[in-house]
């Protein structure tokens, strides 16, 4: 897979915003993507060194439709990508 099939797009919330203090950047990643391949997309579209990448499943959560139909949000993979000390991602940069 290419590295912009794996890596989706940033993930921007309080939380992530948090992280970047520490070098913790957050991504939604291809379903099928392991943290090998991410860490690899990662070192390859913004040239930085990955030292740890964390994953998990976002579950879908149910969300009510007109009247009583309910259906679900999408289910999607979330990475927690540690890049080195003094290295940052310029995409988030402050």
């Amino acid at each position: 897979m290419d590295a912009r099939d794996i890596i989706i797009r940033p993930v921007i919330t309080e939380h992530s915003y948090d992280g970047m203090e520490y070098g913790v950047y957050t991504f939604e990643v291809a379903k099928e993507a392991n943290k090998i391949e991410i860490a690899k997309a990662v070192e390859e579209l913004f040239n930085v060194k990955v030292v740890k990448v964390n994953t998990m499943n976002v579950k879908p959560k149910p969300k009510r439709y007109r009247y009583q139909t309910q259906g679900y949000t999408k289910g999607w993979k979330k990475a927690m990508v540690t890049v080195a000390d003094g290295q940052s991602i310029e995409l988030f940069a402050q």
